[in-house]
């Protein structure tokens, strides 16, 4: 199990949750759509109604659109949603704010979760984990790491025996809807008005050069110089995949 850091203002976290049991918290498309939702109207002082503002992320874009965007108290810096589990990385200028945040999506996506399939009771593991992104060198690794997470849909033992098909994995990768790896190649969709790559270091100089840096991880990730220096970190944080 990861460490449960005390989360300081200005630093970067990695979130993460996994459904109880290891269940699937992501069943259909509409579950996918309600969480992003989540991500963007909670990150905010204002209370929460999805009921009114928007059940999905462009519903309520589109239902607010005339009115001042989310004041985001957090920064979410990049995202992935696997069918049991979900990866953040995040960091907020006050004390206290994460947590908030975390609390309004967990109860938000529970109500919703138990309501539309007639269950009741906890629906994530315990409390999320936070580990801190405490180096350059580790931040960016969590990034390659949280963007790269869907490919274990496509090919489960790529870490081990090789990613195969590389032109297929990058374009699935690009595909895929819900993570932030299409934000950060500037593809323009809806969902790149929940996540602040300006508040991250600035690690790459353009999309392209962002690509690479996840491709050179999709070819060979254990010859990644990254790794040897992340290695640690990678092996006793990270949860478990599918």
């Amino acid at each position: 199990m990861g460490r449960r850091e005390q989360i300081a203002p200005g630093e970067f976290y990695h979130i993460y949750n996994r459904g109880t049991e290891k269940r699937t918290i992501f069943m259909s498309t509409k579950d996918y759509e309600r969480f992003l939702a989540l991500l963007y109207a909670c990150n905010g002082s204002k209370p929460v109604d999805l009921k009114l503002q928007g059940s999905t992320l462009y519903q309520f874009l589109a239902l607010n659109k005339e009115k001042k965007a989310v004041e985001k108290k957090v920064d979410v810096c990049a995202y992935a949603l696997m069918p049991n589990h979900f990866h953040l990385i995040v960091r907020s200028s006050e004390e206290g704010d994460v947590a908030k945040f975390m609390q309004k999506i967990s109860t938000g996506y529970t109500m919703y979760f138990n309501t539309r399939y007639e269950r009741s009771g906890a629906l994530f593991q315990g409390k999320y984990k936070a580990i801190h992104a405490d180096s350059d060198t580790y931040l960016a690794y969590l990034i390659a790491y949280v963007h790269l997470n869907p490919v274990q849909l496509i090919r489960p033992t790529w870490k081990t025996e090789g990613i195969g098909d590389l032109r297929a994995a990058k374009e699935f990768l690009q595909s895929f809807r819900w993570s932030s790896y299409p934000d950060y190649l500037g593809i323009d969709r809806p969902e790149k008005a929940i996540v602040s790559m300006d508040a991250l270091p600035g690690y790459w100089s353009s999309h392209t050069s962002f690509e690479s840096f996840v491709t050179d991880w999709l070819k060979n990730e254990q010859e990644t110089p990254m790794r040897s220096q992340s290695l640690i970190f990678a092996k006793e944080d990270a949860p478990a995949l599918i």
